[in-house]
């Protein structure tokens, strides 16, 4: 489906529903084999992306649509998880000297048996009559789907579009202290993250000039994710790090274990120093949006 700045808000849901869809299947074949962790990732990004759209439709079909996709997302993010923590893993202790891989290489095959037990899951839930009912009742809504409370005109105006996923993001960076807990801050991630998806719905209803900003938008939304990212995935790389050393009886493990861990609170400290330029940068591009 192809879309453009006249066409309605109905036709644009409907035609970034059916573009997430077909990437949702692209990428099905991959995930459910395994051989490249980046399939999974796109089709999460997919569900992601399907679940922030469906958020425009009021239908109880998109909302019960949406509550499914939230349940294939987790299963998904759980073995997701892994992928990045057990890779990011591997490269930490790469650097490491020779006398501590064996520990480390133990520490990081514990990961990877709870990835394998994630990893049957996720194939359960794909081999089930639930997930087949899903993609048919999504191919229904790339047909049906309507926009609540859509505009008299019947265009999608991108700066509508933006203004509540923006102020919500406003709102909760705003209501941070001066040195928010982890959760809070993940749940700034969140926020950007909303607005991104809800900058790159806009991009096909916009004029030229408006559609560059978008994309600069998108971009600045990004590097947030990435940098808040960066600092949930060093609160988590840690925290597991330290519970499994907790639990094991090899005193090299633990030894490894600290080391990690110590690495992740640095990793941690630079996320949390850079956030607030990311954010500017994202203010600044959104008030060129929002007049």
């Amino acid at each position: 489906m192809v879309v453009g700045p006249e066409d309605s808000p109905t036709a644009h849901l409907r035609a970034k529903l059916d573009a997430q869809l077909r990437a949702l299947l692209a990428h099905e074949p991959g995930t459910r084999s395994g051989a490249d962790p980046e399939d999974l990732h796109q089709m999460r990004v997919a569900v992601r992306r399907m679940r922030s759209v469906l958020k425009l439709s009021e239908d109880p079909a998109a909302q019960h649509v949406r509550a499914e996709l939230k349940l294939l997302g987790s299963v998904l993010g759980e073995v997701r998880d892994y992928d990045v923590l057990i890779d990011h893993l591997r490269t930490t202790v790469a650097g490491f000297g020779e006398q501590d891989l064996q520990a480390a290489d133990q520490l990081i095959a514990a990961f990877a048996a709870q990835r394998d037990q994630a990893k049957r899951r996720l194939n359960q839930a794909l081999n089930t009559a639930r997930y087949t009912a899903l993609l048919t009742a999504i191919g229904e809504l790339t047909k049906t789907a309507e926009v609540a409370n859509a505009p008299d005109d019947g265009r999608l105006d991108p700066a509508t579009a933006l203004r509540k996923p923006y102020r919500r993001l406003v709102r909760a960076a705003a209501a941070l202290p001066n040195n928010p807990p982890d959760d809070e801050l993940h749940a700034v991630r969140i926020r950007g993250k909303r607005l991104r998806y809800a900058a790159e719905l806009a991009v096909p209803a916009a004029k030229k000039k408006q559609a560059a900003r978008l994309k600069a938008l998108v971009k600045a939304t990004k590097r947030l994710q990435d940098v808040l990212g960066d600092h949930q995935d060093a609160v988590v790389a840690a925290d597991r790090v330290r519970n499994l050393a907790v639990t094991s009886d090899e005193r090299m493990v633990g030894f490894i274990a600290g080391r990690i861990v110590e690495r992740e609170a640095n990793r941690r400290a630079e996320a949390r120093a850079a956030w607030p330029d990311a954010l500017a940068g994202v203010n600044k591009l959104a008030a060129r949006l929002l007049p």
